[in-house]
């Protein structure tokens, strides 16, 4: 199991509250440029919290100097996997011709992944994320031949989006939804491809979606639930990890709670870090229960960002359990 990278989302904080969910579950950095890494402070693109691991770092970028010097650092900071991306399709990252544009170059990938070996050495995986094609093409050749020219640069490792990237005329977020979804695909790729590891993304959201597809797969990795309902993270080591010793998670949901804010306390203190940028992120914690709206409101109240996180928390608590207590009530009546 592994959290996407998701840009705005998946950032050192969003990382430390998924970890206390979960063990094992693979983390992912949000796509980093490999320039801002050489060229916009090393450390500020690279620092991550040691509860993190396993971690994964993800560079964006098409030139493969740069993405061995990046990796390399990623190395040196104790990155437990350095991946490509192959599947972002903003125009952004269209204008830079890196992203899911790289799938029409697959030489220059393998290319790239050669170059981030080369620098890593054999011990740290180098991986690439990538989507299934590109535009309205659904053409399976075309990812087929892209695995098989980034396999030979020593990749035995492919996390695929199961959808086309449209790199024109739909926005990133219309990017996640519109074009439609054909896990057959991936499928495919694991029974042509058995001697890769193979993880699938895109759109799964249940136990029941997760297991189906490690029925065909490797490995799934969840974006958008694991973010809106971060609480289902806390149920992964024992269903995907048993054997491995994974338990639930031993905290509740208020013990994770205060655990963040113990954590906004020391970020406040070591790095000036404002609370709303931590908090931000555990938003979901509480999707689905009673009182989850007014305790949400609390916390994303932005009249209450120059009080202290732990009296922001205190007022969160009253409000949620005074709003959980109403609503029990309110059907009795």
């Amino acid at each position: 199991m592994s959290v996407a990278p998701m840009m705005d989302w998946t950032d050192r904080h969003c990382r430390y509250f998924h970890r206390l969910l979960t063990r094992h579950t693979l983390l992912y950095t949000e796509m980093v440029n490999a320039g801002g890494i050489l060229y916009g402070g090393t450390e500020r693109h690279l620092r991550y919290n040691a509860e993190e691991h396993p971690v994964a770092l993800q560079l964006g970028g098409n030139e493969p100097d740069k993405l061995a010097e990046a990796a390399r650092l990623g190395a040196q900071w104790g990155y437990d996997e350095i991946n490509l991306n192959c599947g972002c399709p903003s125009d952004r990252v269209q204008r830079g011709a890196f992203g899911a544009s790289l799938m029409k170059a697959p030489q220059l990938v393998a290319d790239c992944v050669k170059a981030m070996r080369d620098a890593v050495g054999s011990d740290l995986p180098v991986t690439v994320k990538h989507r299934i094609g590109i535009d309205k093409v659904e053409d399976y050749s075309f990812v087929r031949d892209f695995i098989g020219t980034v396999a030979e640069a020593g990749c035995t490792v492919f996390i695929v989006h199961a959808r086309n990237a449209w790199l024109q005329g739909l926005s990133p977020k219309e990017n996640r939804d519109i074009p439609p979804l054909r896990y057959e695909v991936v499928h495919r790729l694991k029974a042509e491809f058995p001697q890769f590891t193979i993880a699938i993304n895109g759109g799964i959201q249940t136990d029941a979606g997760v297991q189906e597809q490690l029925t065909h797969l490797d490995g799934v990795m969840i974006g958008r639930e694991a973010y809106h309902n971060p609480w289902w993270l806390a149920r992964w080591d024992p269903l995907y990890y048993g054997e491995h010793g994974g338990v639930p998670c031993p905290l509740t949901r208020e013990e994770v709670e205060l655990a963040m804010v113990e954590y906004m306390e020391r970020e406040a203190a070591q790095h000036g870090t404002p609370w709303p940028h931590i908090a931000r992120h555990m938003l979901g914690l509480r999707h689905s229960l009673p009182g989850a709206r007014l305790w949400r409101q609390v916390w994303s109240n932005h009249l209450l960002k120059d009080r202290p996180a732990r009296e922001v928390h205190a007022l969160a608590q009253q409000s949620y359990h005074q709003t959980a207590a109403e609503e029990a009530v309110a059907p009795a009546q």
